[in-house]
């Protein structure tokens, strides 16, 4: 269908889009479409060890290579607009202060940057800040630093426009905008130790704050979504609000405070014919009926290493709850076939009757081999074909 770089080959890019955006309606939907929908995120050190591992160009994407059914796109974030302020660097590490006033240090070598300073270091300062307009049109249509986008997996200065990526990605995929929610603006503004540590001595104040923020990005989401008009096909909304074994507060304070925001933030995307994914890691079973009601049409990615599974799920919650996800990666990494063949087949009971698209339990890091991924996605393209047949991994139906 595609070369590795994104040229159309043998039939028309658009026509393309447009089967691949029918496919995820009518999963999200509760139908079933031709296939199971298939996409993930990728490590930047993934992609690399991937295209060595299959012998690939330089340029090569696994969106591209896999003609994958949705790609999501981050624009800039950060509360206060700014370039990243460099405090040392050489060739092993940078650290940098970011448009969330955080110092962060960027080790080249590891997979993730660390968090060293909070400027934001008490509740008063917390409640006196003013962020930037969200409505500001440099966080759309111009290349800047901004943490989200620039400082994870990889580092990267000066990201490019977001409108500039959303065009790019448009004629070949489903694109997804996104926006975080309250909790993942304060586990990087003030840390998560000042942040579940002020919420448990000072509800009030913070509940105030929670909205304040949330006012924030949901004028964000509308200002991104207005930015993009034709567009988007979807909205994520990433919030981790929990780890390996609980929430990281109570669920009655999640429901007063957070929930309203993300509630808001979905409708607007509804409003505008955007379907709506909901990325929170951990063990978010307690609120998951939360989601639900708040109307979200997948959630993602429901970590296996958190207890989560997918036809344990589906049997509880029926067609009520999209799952985006799921497949673990613990089991990917071992690169054993006969685990990883029963691991995506056994999942795959979970697209009975839809609101299904496989995915890993978080993103494809660099200790997944090329070929283990490569593996994957073929057993899926032959599994995922409706009406579903899986053989020995068959499971009565759960829809």
């Amino acid at each position: 269908m595609f070369d590795t770089t994104g040229k159309a080959s043998g039939q028309d890019r658009k026509t393309n889009t447009l089967v691949k955006l029918k496919r995820m309606k009518m999963a999200l939907s509760g139908q079933e479409p031709d296939r199971v929908p298939i996409s993930d995120f990728f490590w930047g050190s993934f992609v690399k060890t991937w295209r060595r591992d299959l012998g690939l160009a330089d340029d090569a994407s696994p969106y591209y290579y896999y003609d994958l059914d949705w790609i999501v796109t981050v624009p800039n974030m950060d509360p206060f607009i700014q370039s990243f302020e460099t405090l040392r660097e050489d060739e092993k590490e940078v650290v940098v202060r970011t448009g969330f006033r955080a110092l962060l240090r960027k080790k080249y070598d590891a997979p993730m940057p660390e968090f060293i300073e909070f400027e934001t270091n008490s509740i008063e300062k917390l409640e006196s800040l003013v962020f930037d307009d969200p409505y500001d049109k440099r966080r759309y249509f111009e290349a800047g630093d901004n943490q989200i986008a620039g400082v994870g997996d990889g580092f990267e200065r000066n990201s490019p426009a977001w409108i500039k990526t959303v065009k790019s990605l448009y004629p070949d995929f489903p694109v997804f905008g996104s926006i975080i929610e309250v909790n993942e603006c304060l586990t990087r503004l003030v840390g998560p130790e000042n942040n579940m540590l002020w919420i448990g001595m000072y509800p009030e104040r913070m509940g105030k704050v929670i909205a304040k923020i949330g006012q924030f990005y949901l004028d964000c989401a509308k200002a991104q979504i207005e930015a993009a008009t034709g567009l988007l096909d979807g909205f994520v909304i990433w919030g981790d609000v929990a780890y390996k074994n609980n929430l990281f507060f109570s669920p009655d304070f999640w429901r007063a405070h957070f929930k309203p925001w993300v509630k808001a933030i979905t409708d607007h995307a509804h409003s505008k014919g955007l379907m709506v994914i909901y990325h929170g890691c951990g063990d978010v079973r307690k609120i998951l009926q939360d989601y639900i009601e708040v109307g979200i049409d997948a959630m993602n990615p429901l970590e296996a290493k958190a207890g989560l599974d997918a036809v344990e799920l589906r049997d509880q919650y029926g067609l009520k709850l999209g799952i985006c996800g799921n497949s673990n990666m613990q089991i990917w990494e071992t690169g054993d076939k006969k685990l990883i063949r029963k691991e995506v087949l056994r999942k795959l009971n979970s697209a009975k009757g839809g609101k299904y698209i496989f995915q890993s339990d978080h993103s494809v890091a660099s200790n997944i081999p090329g070929h283990t991924y490569d593996y994957i996605v073929k057993l899926v393209r032959e599994y995922g074909k409706y009406p579903l047949n899986l053989g020995n991994y068959n499971l009565q139906a759960t829809a």
